[in-house]
């Protein structure tokens, strides 16, 4: 084996290097039964990060404004309250935070309905941990859609 091969094994990681062997893994949402591109498939990283930019700073704006009286230390403790208030509310109504809607994104359930409460408070405290959303599986869903039964799509 040449070195360049090993290494851009290596930095590929595992998924790469099994789809080399003849791994198939079908795309993003396939197992879930979701479409591969357009309405109803997974949504892109990207949006999502963007998304999860936006609200943080909707977030911010709020705390900063109403609750921290301009203590900018102060704004980012709010603003994790006012983000687990706006994420219960808006994902738990109709399905979007504002940047999600912004960005054309929904969540909804793994069977395609609506999260119930319990399933929007736990995927959300676990998007407060930070951590649990870092872990992803290869629908691109963090653990905290995992274990909320939750998948992000677009509209």
């Amino acid at each position: 084996m040449d070195n360049r091969q090993a290494i851009g094994s290596w930095l590929s990681g595992p998924r790469a290097a099994a789809e080399e062997m003849g791994a198939d893994f079908g795309y993003r949402g396939e197992r879930l039964g979701l479409p591969q591109e357009g309405p109803g498939s997974v949504a892109p990283l990207g949006r999502r990060f963007g998304a999860l930019f936006i609200d943080w700073l909707v977030c911010m704006v709020i705390a900063y404004g109403l609750l921290a009286r301009g203590d900018q230390q102060v704004a980012g403790n709010w603003a994790l309250g006012v983000f687990l208030v706006m994420s219960l509310l808006t994902v738990g109504t109709i399905g979007s935070t504002p940047g999600k809607r912004i960005l054309g994104l929904r969540v909804i359930a793994e069977d395609g309905g609506r999260l119930g409460a319990v399933r929007v408070i736990v995927r959300t405290v676990l998007l407060l941990l930070v951590i649990p959303a870092l872990v992803w599986d290869r629908d691109s869903r963090g653990l905290h859609d995992r274990l909320g039964r939750a998948v992000q799509v677009r509209i």
